[in-house]
């Protein structure tokens, strides 16, 4: 099987529940402010049609939070990691008592579901669905949002489909693929999910957040902006998320796992996963002055790695002429 074959075997069409996350309402008066002030993406820039990722971060910068901001008549939908879903919610109430009348709330009925290839949208939406062409472009399929979000590697197509209520049944010409082939185009896709390892442990920029449509560096100020605008701006970003194979393993690396290069750690895993008896991919951070050298897993001696492309440019990756 030619490497083509085998990247489009592991990104196969069809839709999955994506049940590690919870769906969650913002609404009443004080909606746009509260998230304005909080997330790292400009609230103004989601409209019915265009949805955007985000971040919540500390005072510090460093991102406790990844989710995407759909917006829903004049409410604000938003999703978070399921099992992290309770504390960053109550974390996030601490400033939303200083916009009387407006809550936050999970949706119980709200499902999203992932659909990968441009089939599968069709099915769901029509043929309007082949006007979603860019990550971010929204179609209202009845009560619910349809979302065009990042390409696989191997240019697979794929979307979010966001249920509040969760009463449209996935057509029955889409097939069910696994939570992990899902997680797989992911990774494929150069698009990061926190775990509670790896919370608070990353800049947005580190993640590539601004290449996913996840920063906004002109907007007002919010929770952690000091930090991300002056990275931005000085240009003090020194490693990012770059996306690896490895081979010749048993299991995939655990989250925080280092990269080594000569004995020195030089990053950590973000996120793996297996996608064959004895490969896989992940994403790690890394530092941008040694991602041209021979790697390494700490405490993984055997297992072999390359180095990716990913399917989005990252300026700062490249070596600087000064």
């Amino acid at each position: 099987m030619s490497r083509q074959d085998s990247q489009q075997a592991a990104h196969p069409n069809g839709h999955t529940l994506l049940g590690d996350r919870l769906m969650a309402r913002i609404s009443g008066p004080g909606t746009d402010k509260f998230v304005q002030g909080q997330f790292t993406q400009h609230v103004d820039e989601v409209t019915s049609e265009q949805s955007l990722r985000a971040a919540a971060c500390t005072h510090k910068g460093r991102a406790y939070c990844l989710t995407r901001l759909v917006r829903d008549g004049e409410d604000l939908l938003m999703d978070f990691d399921a099992g992290q879903a309770e504390a960053t919610i109550a974390h996030l109430k601490k400033y939303l008592m200083l916009f009387r009348g407006t809550t936050l709330e999970t949706l119980p009925t709200g499902r999203i579901i992932g659909l990968i290839g441009e089939s599968s949208a069709v099915s769901v939406a029509g043929e309007d669905a082949s006007s979603l062409t860019q990550p971010g472009q929204v179609l209202k399929v009845g009560n619910s949002h349809l979302i065009r979000i990042e390409n696989t590697a191997d240019h697979s197509a794929r979307y979010e489909w966001w249920q509040p209520t969760g009463e449209q049944p996935v057509p029955e010409d889409i097939p069910e693929i696994t939570p992990e082939q899902w997680l797989a185009s992911s990774i494929s896709a150069g698009v990061p999910w926190l775990t509670e390892a790896s919370q608070e442990a990353y800049v947005p920029q580190m993640l590539n957040l601004q290449h996913l449509q996840g920063v906004h560096f002109k907007k007002g100020c919010y929770t952690g902006q000091e930090v991300i605008a002056r990275m931005h701006f000085l240009g003090q970003l020194k490693k990012s998320l770059h996306r690896l194979s490895f081979n010749n393993a048993h299991q995939a690396p655990a989250v925080g796992t280092k990269l080594l290069t000569e004995g020195k750690a030089i990053g950590e895993v973000v996120n793996a996963l297996m996608t064959s008896d004895q490969n896989g991919e992940m994403l790690a951070v890394i530092r941008h002055d040694a991602r041209s050298k021979a790697l390494s897993l700490d405490g993984m001696d055997d297992v072999t790695i390359s180095l990716q492309q990913l399917p989005y440019a990252v300026p700062e990756q490249q070596p600087s002429d000064t």
